[in-house]
């Protein structure tokens, strides 16, 4: 039996709409007013997501060179949060990465010089409404210094438009629609009795992508023995 041979499928933001609000009980017809608080229910799921855990998919790795006397530095709005870091100096075969330890704000601020200079070995990271600002210590004693850190970012905006797909892979595609279906139906008083089945719905999707979305490299646990 032949196949297609293709492994493209996806769904646009108009595709995502059309299915929610079909599964939410309201049809295939939806005016422009409908349309717009769709996708704006679909940008508030991003954020959802983001506050479930973390998402492979959003993690990236950023370099912020630090300058000579910079104490603290503020990152994009959309980097959620900071994972692991770490310093580096040279480049090519001489590069070197020292991973550096992240500060608690008892201990940052229980330092007694916070304008020591050196080579930073600790951050402190200070979340912020409009994005993390960091704070090397010590403060670095040259200009030679590169900050590699990778990070959480915030799912692209959902924006109007047939050819615009939503910022998940397509095994998430499940979850993102169940989740705006019964968005949708938690804002139209016809369909509140199919609310709890689509939240069912959308938890078990959700929970069924999360467990595929995981890191899949070897953990190894070895007891102290003493």
């Amino acid at each position: 039996m032949a196949t297609s041979g293709s492994y493209s499928f996806n769904l646009d933001i108009d595709e995502i709409v059309e299915e929610a609000h079909e599964r939410a009980g309201l049809g295939r017809a939806y005016s422009g007013a409908d349309y717009r608080t769709a996708r704006r229910s679909l940008n508030l799921l991003g954020q959802e997501f983001a506050n479930k855990g973390i998402n492979l998919w959003t993690i990236r790795e950023g370099t912020l060179s630090l300058n000579q006397g910079g104490g603290s530095y503020t990152l994009p709005s959309y980097v959620l949060a900071i994972l692991d870091h770490s310093v580096r100096t040279g480049s090519g075969t001489g590069q070197s990465d020292l991973a550096i330890t992240r500060m608690s704000l008892g201990e940052w601020a229980s330092l007694t010089n916070k304008n020591s200079t050196g080579r930073p070995n600790k951050l402190y990271i200070e979340r912020l409404r409009d994005g993390p600002r960091l704070y090397p210590w010590p403060v670095p004693d040259n200009d030679t210094y590169t900050l590699v850190y990778y990070y959480v970012s915030m799912i692209e905006d959902s924006t109007s438009g047939s050819i615009t797909q939503y910022d998940a892979p397509t095994r998430f595609l499940p979850a993102i629609v169940s989740g705006l279906s019964y968005h949708i139906a938690l804002k139209n008083p016809n369909t509140m009795d199919r609310v709890p089945m689509l939240k069912q719905i959308y938890d078990e999707d959700f929970s069924l992508a999360a467990q595929e979305d995981r890191d899949r490299s070897d953990f190894k646990i070895t007891p102290k023995v003493t």
